[in-house]
């Protein structure tokens, strides 16, 4: 098999289930299992829905004030309306960038598109879209292989791009070339870096500057992976310090995400720059070290005021909901960053996907079922609201209330700045570039 067609099957492969959440209300409590009406036809719903606030799937009234597996997929299943197709034409024909995106987005209406990783839907349409043309054209892996990597940017066979990119809903055709150039790289996925190449990175970036492309010519490792490996682990190595943090440094990274955030009037989960970050911090922590630690363990401490939550069974129950709420396809196409609500914020984006796939894992041959059999089976074990007794007692603050920043947890060590892809969460810097995400 050559690596081409490799590539393919790698893609088909790791795609993901997909399949329709029976679009069950909140409080519906299903059937036993074995019961002949275990699966009852879906509701006329709208695919695509966003989550149920926490108080909807407890029955309260509101208050006043992002690891892959074996999926299964069912292609079958219809998509999300995304409305106007005119938009959906435009995004696979003209080529702009965000600004002009933006700018487009303001004139055209009230629509956005799509944004962040791609779904396993999203890389199965690819995968059946580039195979597509490549058989109606009678191509070679050596001739696709030529036209997804055409040395001369304005010689871009953009009948090519735009065709695949019109098998996707709302994907703008830009972030569709630079997702398929990265996963038919041929220098994708080498593997652990070593200190010789590390040692080349440096130089060729003291050389070069942050011209990632010229920089991975020298390297032989692709750019976003050399743009990746040198801020988070070779800039300012000799002040870097990792292992636990101690009460004072987080102390200093809570004080820094609150300036930069909730005093500004923004969102201390979504809207931080952690290049910046790291700067103010004397680069003693890394961008990815100071984002890790934030958003898995003093977020949530100090919306908490200061008191260290603990996930409880209400939480479970919660997310199970929301995520069956949202009326997705398959758990890959979630937002996470939407999960949460006035009335339940404790969780960062990354801590309810986590969470979520803890709880799917724990059903035996989850690998081998679809998002609805998934859901199907999580419906039934929280079927039922947790009594009051099971859940703990908090003082919830919503990050739009907090004047101050709270003192962490003394005893909460939280991870250390030594892993790797600890975080599934995109990384910003100030420059807009997030590490291993799409744009």
């Amino acid at each position: 098999m050559s690596k081409l067609a490799g590539v393919l099957k790698t893609l088909g492969d790791a795609a993901a289930a997909a399949n329709v959440p029976l679009g069950v209300p909140p409080g519906f409590i299903p059937p036993l299992l074995g019961h002949s009406n275990m699966h009852p036809q879906p509701l006329s719903q709208p695919m695509g829905q966003p989550p149920s606030t926490s108080g909807a799937i407890l029955n309260t009234a509101p208050k006043s004030t992002k690891t892959t597996h074996k999926r299964v997929l069912d292609m079958s299943l219809p998509g999300p309306d995304h409305g106007n197709p005119d938009h959906a034409h435009m995004l696979a024909n003209k080529w702009m960038n965000a600004t002009k995106l933006a700018e487009m987005v303001k004139t055209q209406g009230k629509w956005l598109p799509e944004k962040g990783k791609f779904s396993a839907i999203e890389e199965e349409q690819l995968r059946a879209a580039i195979e597509a043309f490549k058989a109606g054209r009678c191509l070679t892996d050596d001739q696709l292989q030529d036209i997804i990597f055409q040395k001369n940017e304005k010689g871009k066979d953009n009948a090519f791009w735009s065709e695949i990119t019109s098998a996707l809903a709302l994907r703008p055709i830009i972030a569709v070339y630079h997702h398929v150039r990265r996963a038919f790289h041929p220098k994708k996925q080498q593997g652990k870096w070593m200190p010789e190449e590390d040692a080349v990175l440096k130089q060729a970036v003291a050389d070069l500057g942050q011209q990632w492309e010229k920089v991975s010519e020298i390297v032989g490792r692709m750019s976003s992976d050399c743009r990746d490996r040198y801020r988070n682990h070779i800039a300012n190595r000799e002040v870097r310090v990792t292992g636990v943090w101690t009460k004072e440094e987080e102390e200093e990274l809570t004080v820094i995400v609150t300036e930069m955030t909730i005093q500004q009037g923004k969102d201390f989960d979504n809207d931080v720059f952690w290049g910046i970050v790291s700067d103010r911090m004397g680069n003693r922590r890394g961008r990815q070290q100071c984002r890790i630690k934030w958003t898995d363990s003093l977020s949530k401490t100090v919306k908490n005021e200061g008191q260290k939550p603990r996930w409880s069974a209400q939480d479970a129950y919660i997310l199970v909901h929301k995520v069956d709420s949202m009326n997705v396809r398959d758990d890959t196409e979630i937002d996470w960053k939407t999960l949460p609500d006035s009335d339940w914020n404790l969780w960062s984006a990354h801590s309810l996907q986590r969470r979520w796939l803890t709880m799917k894992r724990g059903i035996k041959g989850y690998e081998d079922m679809t998002h609805q059999e998934i859901m199907d089976i999580l419906r039934v074990k929280k079927a039922h609201l947790p009594p009051a007794s099971a859940a703990r007692k908090r003082k919830v603050t919503s990050a739009a209330n907090i004047d101050e920043p709270a003192d962490p947890e003394p005893g909460d060590a939280g991870p250390s700045g030594t892993q790797e892809g600890a975080s599934d969460g995109q990384d910003r810097d100030a420059d807009g570039s997030t590490d291993d995400s799409d744009a």
